[in-house]
This record gives C-alpha cells, structure tokens and sequence, in this order.
C-alpha cells in the first residue's frame, strides 16, 4: 500500500506533493512542541574545527558516566535532573576525531549547563573524510527537536518505524533515487524485515535535498507503517539484494534488476538469481533462479558500466570488479553468459582441495574474462597463500598502505570513474586489519575497473566500531567529482565490542570526501 511514506509509480508526483505539504505541517508542529521544552536544556554543539558545521557521533560523558551522543546536527540536548546550573565538566571523543587536552592531559571541558543557554565547542578531524550525519533510524535530529533548532530533513525522529537498517544499495530509476536495504529492526520487537526494505527519493537539483545536508527517505510501507517485504518469495528464509541495476527489457522499457539470495539463516544459503521490480505489485518478482552450484553465487556488490572494444558491459564489484556480462536483457538472465576475472582455468570452480589455476608458459598466473569459471578474490588469495598454495607476490590483488607498504586485505566497497581524478577510484573496507575486523575505510585509485589496484589510502578510522559495507554515490558528486559522498554500515557486531552506540547502532552514516585534498595523493 502507499502511505505517508510510501511512493512510487504513477500516482508518485502527487503523493509527493503531498508528503511536501505534511513535512511542512510536521515542522511546524516540531518546531511550536520544541520551543516549548527548549527553555529546559542546555544546548551544546560539537562542531568540525575545519569547516565549522556540527559533528555527530560524538561522545560527552560527565564524571560519572552520564552518555550523551550529538545528533546529525552535532547537538547534544543536556537537561540532567540535578546536575542544571552546575559547572559540569564533560570528556569529548568521537571515532576519527579529537578534542584538545587540557593540562593533565583530560580532553574535555567544563560548561556551565544554564537550562535555555547554549555551549559551541570545536573538535578536530583526524579522519580526511567528513562524518556528515546519519541517514537510517530513530531519533537522527533527536536534540534539535528538543533544543528548538532547524533541521533539514521531513521524519527527523522516525520514519516508518525504521530503528535500524543494514548495507545500502541504491541506482537511479525513472528519475529518482531507487534505495535498497537488508535487514531492518523496528520499535515493536527484535525482529523486523528480513526480505529487504527499500525507498525512493528525489535527486539533488530535482526535488532532493543537497547531499551535504540529508536525503527525504519515502519508503514503501505496509498497513501496519512499517517498512514491508520488497522481495516476499514463498519460500521460507532471509533474502538479501545486492548488485542493483537497470537494463532495458525486451520491449526497451527500463527495468531495474538485482541479485538475490535466499537463505535458511546467516550462514545457510538456499537459492540465488534475479529479481525485477513490478510495477504494478510495487515489490521484486523473481526474474531468473541461477544453479545453486554455479560460481556466480558469491556476493555481487555494486554494479558499474563500462565499455570493451565497443561491447557495454554490467560490472559487479565486491570491492573489485570481478564479475561482468554484457549489459542485454537475453544476457543477464543467462548464467552461462556471465564472466569472472580470475586466474582458474576456464571452467573451473574455487575448491581448495583440487584448485585449478591457469598459468602462463613462465609459470605466471593468467588472469582473465573467462564464462562460467569460479571468482578468486582477495578472501580467496589470502586463503590459497595462507595454504601454501600461492606465494604472497603473485597474486593479482596486490593492494598495500601508501605510506607503510603493508599489505591492505579488500572485503566490500564500490568502484565509480570520477571526472575530477580521471582514474577509477575504490572506496572499501579493510578485513582484519590493525587493530580490529572491519573498522577502517580506504580510497584507492586505478587506470582501469580491473586494475591493478595497487596502493590505497586510509581515510576513516573507528575506535573498536565496525564500519563495513561502504558504498561511493556518484550521483552525489559534487564539483566535477571534486566532492564525493559515501556511506557504510555503523555497528558493533563485528569489533567485539558490548557498548553498542545508542541510536547510531546498525545504521547508515554518511561520509564526504575531498578529493583535491594533498593527502589524498596517491603517487608512490
């Protein structure tokens, strides 16, 4: 069904409109019911010492252990019972980010917590990328609502029910931003949406907010206002969606298609193929179910274009590109038509216990587009060198630390061209790296989607956090590709850490990078 925030298909214009008009009642209402409690709290806003806007993610604690956490804004709204009108001295840390020490070395401040008064404080960015603000779950502008200051977004506080989502995807469609997550907690119980979530918004210059500021989720509800089911298969079990595109059917209509996979539970997986999205149902109808055995079962990552001696093909990247089939609609729903950039032997599949590579008459390992052949990643070179089986200099993902040449293992990201650099650029996620599993983010640069990608740059770090499943949104692009944006996953799952963050836990956090930033200077 549509509702308040659910939108798409013909009647989108309208609907629209009128989520314009109820986002413009909402705000007025926030702003009479805010200004009201404002005189309560003391406002007190974090923001970057460099561009001067509010940092989220930021922690105060007071001296016995009171948590607060700044909003999107870089706000934190302090009312504590007891503690008003009191000089409070608060420690500040943030994941990328440092506040000075004092003189015995404390890095925080004192405040005087005046209710109604107010408190700016400069923090600086260790980090060369930007934290912007959070795009999923409840309470994003939380301590604006309550401090009575502006926000930019329509559902500040909650939208659909959304407490927390996972892993984004996202492809331009019919004019809008077509989002798609995985799984996606809700208010009323642990679990909520297993069989993935999507929304629409409109596109920056088109409707849509600047990306420097938020995006205006619409998300496809059910009657109960929750986010519903988007690829509800019979079948029992979880559905996860990745490599999301569109191809022109045979009829030439656009059509937007993704990879899915089915399964029992997180480490059981049961079927995978294609879904297209029906219009008419406003939900994802099974295109094609591939052999459960053929190598395209691995994760699919983001798609990408790209030309090949005059022939367009659909890159799939995870974080490199290493599976591709010509961008048809015959094509697509064909597994035998797909191709792995590998060094197996045509045919083969990745089995450990009878690999069969494929070398040169020098012994070197041939890497190339070969159809129905198993993929080796980086998880799987790192597997065959561990074994034995490859010596550590020949395999084709030779990605390292510019400035400490140590070797960087890739696990998810994407791979855009950007006009600015003229060069393929990677955004991705180191796995088990120093200090922890899935906690820092690189930019690397290549000449073609292939590679070789050889050297990469960090430029997001967390504090026993992980931040995983980073996705670059070129349509985001600033400046000639000079301003980039991305976003990842924020969770503890994978960092062994049992402080989960509130609000912020298992959701999406946006990033701005500058590319003409020197650091970002990628020559060896």
């Amino acid at each position: 069904m549509m509702d308040q925030n659910a939108v798409s298909g013909a009647g989108a214009g309208c609907a629209f409109a009128l989520l314009g008009r109820r986002a413009a009642f909402l705000a007025m209402l926030l702003t009479c019911c805010s200004s009201v409690l404002a005189h309560d709290y003391f406002k007190i806003t974090i923001i970057d010492a460099q561009t001067k806007r509010g940092v989220p993610l930021v922690e105060l604690r007071t001296t016995n252990e009171i948590r607060y956490v700044t909003d999107s804004n870089g706000v934190v709204a302090f009312g504590e019972p007891g503690l008003m009108d009191q000089d409070i001295f608060f420690t500040i840390t943030s994941h990328g980010y440092q506040f000075p020490p004092d003189g015995f070395g404390m890095r925080g401040t004192r405040l005087r917590t005046t209710p109604g008064g107010s408190a700016t404080l400069e923090i600086q960015r260790i980090n060369i990328a930007e934290r912007l603000y959070r795009l999923t779950g409840a309470g994003i502008y939380r301590d604006s609502v309550l401090t009575n200051t502006p926000f930019p977004t329509s559902q500040p506080l909650l939208n659909a029910q959304v407490m927390g989502q996972d892993s984004v995807h996202c492809h331009p469609y019919r004019g809008k931003l077509f989002w798609l997550w995985g799984d996606t907690g809700k208010p009323s119980y642990p679990l909520g949406n297993f069989k993935t979530t999507s929304a629409l918004s409109d596109l920056p210059g088109k409707g849509g907010l600047d990306p420097s500021v938020g995006v205006n989720f619409h998300y496809f509800t059910g009657d109960d206002g929750f986010v519903r089911e988007m690829v509800p298969l019979k079948e029992q079990g979880l559905v996860w969606c990745d490599g999301l595109f569109t191809i022109p059917d045979e009829k030439g209509e656009q059509r937007l298609v993704a990879h899915y996979l089915r399964l029992k539970d997180m480490g059981t997986p049961l079927e995978h193929g294609l879904v297209v999205f029906d219009e008419a149902k406003q939900q994802f109808e099974r295109l094609v179910k591939f052999d459960f055995d053929s190598p395209l079962r691995a994760g699919w990552g983001h798609a990408l274009r790209h030309k090949v001696n005059g022939v367009e093909y659909v890159y799939f990247a995870s974080p490199y590109p290493t599976l591709r089939v010509r961008a048809d609609w015959a094509s697509i729903q064909d597994a035998r038509q797909y191709e792995a950039f590998t060094c197996l032997a045509k045919g083969a599949r990745y089995d450990k216990a009878n690999l069969k590579l494929e070398r040169t008459a020098s012994k070197q390992l041939m890497y190339a587009w070969k159809p129905d052949t198993g993929r080796v990643g980086p998880d799987e070179q790192a597997e065959l060198v561990k074994a034995g089986t490859l010596r550590e200099d020949e395999g084709y993902f030779q990605m390292r630390d510019i400035e400490t040449n140590k070797p960087v293992q890739a696990h998810a990201g994407s791979v855009f061209y950007n006009r600015h650099r003229k060069r393929w650029i990677m955004i991705f996620t180191q796995i088990f790296g120093d200090p922890l599993v899935l906690v820092e983010v690189w930019y690397a640069e290549a000449d073609d989607p292939t590679g070789p990608w050889t050297t990469g740059r960090k430029i997001v770090t967390h504090d026993n956090y992980s931040f995983y499943n980073p996705k670059h949104h070129p349509y985001f692009d600033q400046e000639g590709g000079r301003i980039i944006y991305f976003e990842g996953t924020y969770t503890k799952l994978f960092a062994g850490n049992d402080n989960p963050t509130p609000r912020y836990e298992y959701n999406q956090i946006m990033y701005r990078l500058d590319l003409s930033d020197p650091r970002l200077e990628m020559e060896e």
